[in-house]
């Protein structure tokens, strides 16, 4: 009887592990971005020091420069931007991309990713940890969801330039560029790791790391 008497205690005990997020005890908090970020962000402006054009943010209206090699430009509309997503876990992202242009296979690893096509026909998919892809051409005013820290890409495949809106339940989703981190890194990846990896020659690396201005 005191066995179960003590499991119904425990059972409706609030243990740590069921919290859920607690409820923001303030309106927000504006990222002081001359301080550093902790754990769930960066501490909060004096609200003396808060303005009306930390609620506001025009970067996303600025069509982006896709003259390099992948042809895509994204501007970010995250909380190093934009201090007043702050604690709210949510930010945006503008895509441009040329024609051709891509969205070279990444993943963010701190949140799930939505996305809505405003121009252009895009060619949107993911690959899941079972090595399965899920893709579809998308037009104006369709839609796209991309689990978190799923590895993904989004191809223009119309003639004209595309135009993507995404929007991320982070205010710091982070973005994780394959081609970039295996072939750009600061230190590099080493080349017999790479080679073994893709089971291919040291030549081939080295080709592929001169593509991005890195050697050995």
């Amino acid at each position: 009887m005191a066995t179960l008497s003590l499991f119904i205690v425990l059972l409706f005990l609030p243990l740590p592990y069921s919290y859920a997020d607690p409820d923001p005890l303030q309106d927000f908090c504006v990222a002081d971005l001359k301080s550093s970020p902790s754990v769930n962000g960066f501490p909060c402006k004096s609200a003396l020091e808060v303005t009306s054009g930390d609620f506001f943010y025009d970067g996303l209206s600025k069509e982006g420069n896709t003259t390099n090699v992948f042809g895509v430009k994204v501007n970010a509309g995250n909380v190093l931007v934009f201090p007043g997503l702050n604690t709210l876990g949510i930010s945006m992202n503008r895509v441009d991309l040329s024609p051709g242009g891509i969205a070279p296979p990444h993943l963010h690893p701190r949140s799930t990713e939505s996305g809505i096509v405003v121009e252009g026909k895009l060619l949107v998919g993911f690959v899941t940890t079972g090595n399965v892809v899920y893709s579809k051409v998308l037009g104006a005013g369709e839609m796209f969801v991309i689990p978190r820290g799923l590895v993904h890409f989004q191809h223009n495949v119309g003639d004209g330039k595309a135009l993507v809106f995404t929007a991320f339940n982070s205010q710091l989703p982070g973005s994780v560029i394959v081609p970039s981190t295996l072939f750009a890194s600061t230190p590099p990846v080493p080349n017999d790791v790479l080679t073994k990896a893709f089971q291919v020659d040291e030549a081939v690396i080295n080709g592929i790391k001169s593509k991005f201005g890195m050697q050995g």
